[in-house]
């Protein structure tokens, strides 16, 4: 639920860009939390998705995940950013699906209930960031660094998107 005074990104009508911002020299440390909090925020968006009232579908959205700290040599390539991330996101989607089916929950309610809270294709095995695309959802996961001002990437990311 929305704080009051806030707006959720459910209902948001002119979001069009995210920029999330994780630390990819400690993501193996924090990656169940940041994981946690991402698929909340994609789920929002996804609903966002489906929740149009017209025929006319929201705007795009354009997700950067800005793995920060590449300079540091503990820090994870992008790459490997987006594999963990995605298989993470895939854990979560697995566990609440299953917490789903011992909550008690009718089976007649499960499919309608287990689908609006599913991230990315209903019913898929394995979690991709490119099944976000069937919600107008793009991601793209893109290394730099703050501290050293390496952050040339980020911005044409952004300047390419607005």
């Amino acid at each position: 639920m929305a704080r009051p005074g806030r707006h959720s990104l459910a209902t948001q009508p002119c979001c069009e860009v995210v920029i999330y911002v994780l630390d990819a020299a400690t993501l193996e440390d924090t990656l169940a939390d940041a994981a946690t909090y991402l698929y909340q925020v994609l789920l929002a968006l996804q609903k966002r998705a489906g929740s149009g009232r017209t025929s006319r579908s929201p705007n795009a959205v354009h997700v950067l995940i800005a793995a920060n700290k590449l300079d540091l040599f503990t820090a994870l390539p992008a790459s490997l950013v987006r594999s963990n991330l995605e298989a993470e996101l895939g854990r979560i989607r697995q566990s609440r699906s299953k917490g789903l089916l011992d909550s008690g929950v009718g089976t007649d309610d499960i499919g309608s209930e287990e689908q609006d809270s599913w991230l990315g294709e209903y019913g898929s095995e394995k979690f991709t960031f490119a099944q976000m695309r069937e919600f107008d959802i793009e991601v793209d996961v893109v290394g730099g660094s703050v501290l050293e001002a390496n952050v040339d990437k980020w911005w044409d990311w952004i300047v390419g998107r607005i």
